[in-house]
């Protein structure tokens, strides 16, 4: 039965058709012969002539008898019609049932889930013969379509978390700007505001230019260039001024004097960290920039530390997530940590979180900077 299913569909169907036919003829022939033989017990007219001349007349059939023949006969004409045709039907039974139900049960079944929008299953293997080979290419394609589909969600949701980074980062620059703005309105603006707004303006152009080149965030381009330590505290402490002006704020600087960076990926990281503790702060940040050398590589740490609520624990073992939020904020979309844990991997580091003993959040970004001198 096994080998059956396996064969090809002509060659079953016509191996189950010989099968048949012939087991129909056979009994056809027993019928016949059958029929044949109880006719024969019944007296017919005529007479017997023996070999000496003499002749007996044979018994006369009486009328039941008659109709008994006939009905024997008429038994015998129809057995002769009726049993190869149903010899037949029933290898087309057997056929359908052996070769073609199960395989059209499992094409209309995966039909049907595909219907819905639901590629979560797998095909079985039915058979080896041409339905079956059906049914393969039919799991051939919804593995594709399954891959494709994937792929698209993945496309989706790479875009989703791009354009929220996007729209997270530029939060901050736009803060700033709009307190530069709204200090010259009131006449309040030194001397470097309108450097301020030039530089600012310029990093959200080129930011704007980055992100519209790329797919995904880690895509985002690292250009290192010479810059000096005493310019990021100025750019720190004035980050902060205008982030958190409501916050006794500290800056300290401890290390080298001028070093390799990507200036543009370190003032949003700075930002977003700046940012992010100062929303939840109560009275105090802290900010701390030093360079350290080990082995032969040297990195800028940047921590960022308030006297806030903390973390929640489980951010403390997951890590940033991309929208991931605290109940109580619902502005807040996580963004901002991911995102700079992002640019920090880029740029040769990382991103760690933890509490302090004493309550609050401490936030520490690494940025690769090149070798020890």
């Amino acid at each position: 039965m096994e080998r059956l299913k396996n064969m090809g569909l002509r060659r079953s169907f016509f191996l189950l058709s010989v099968f048949c036919l012939a087991a129909a003829l056979l009994l056809t022939y027993g019928v016949y012969i059958t029929c044949a033989r109880i006719a024969d017990r019944y007296p017919t007219y005529g007479v017997v002539i023996s070999p000496d001349g003499v002749i007996t007349n044979m018994e006369s059939p009486t009328p039941e008898q008659e109709r008994a023949r006939e009905l024997l006969g008429t038994i015998q004409l129809f057995s002769a019609l009726i049993i190869p045709v149903s010899g037949l039907g029933l290898a087309g039974i057997l056929f359908y049932r052996l070769k073609l139900r199960t395989p059209i049960a499992v094409l209309n079944s995966g039909t049907e889930r595909i219907r819905r929008h639901d590629l979560d299953f797998s095909m079985p293997e039915v058979s080896s013969d041409e339905l079956g080979q059906i049914c393969a290419a039919f799991e051939t394609m919804r593995g594709e379509l399954l891959r494709t589909n994937q792929e698209l969600w993945r496309q989706a949701e790479e875009r989703r978390r791009l354009n929220a980074a996007f729209a997270h980062d530029l939060r901050n620059p736009v803060t700033v700007l709009k307190g530069t703005i709204k200090m010259l309105r009131q006449g309040k603006g030194d001397e470097q505001a309108l450097e301020r707004l030039e530089i600012y303006a310029l990093r959200i152009e080129q930011y704007v230019e980055a992100m519209s080149s790329i797919q995904r965030l880690e895509q985002m381009p690292v250009n290192p260039k010479p810059v000096d330590t005493a310019t990021l505290r100025d750019e720190l402490s004035e980050t902060a001024n205008l982030l958190a002006p409501s916050r006794e704020v500290t800056v300290t600087v401890q290390g080298g004097a001028e070093l390799r960076l990507d200036h543009g990926i370190f003032l949003t990281v700075a930002e977003n960290l700046i940012g992010n503790a100062a929303r939840f702060a109560r009275e105090r940040l802290e900010i701390c920039l030093q360079t350290t050398c080990t082995s032969d590589e040297s990195r800028l740490i940047l921590t960022v530390s308030d006297d806030g609520a903390g973390f929640p624990p489980e951010l403390l073992e997951s890590g940033p997530k991309p929208f991931g939020r605290k109940e109580e904020d619902a502005v807040h979309f996580g963004m901002g940590l991911y995102s700079s844990q992002m640019l920090c991997v880029k740029h040769g580091g990382g991103l760690s979180l933890k509490n302090r003993a004493d309550g609050g959040a401490v936030v520490t970004a690494v940025f690769g900077i090149g070798t020890c001198e």
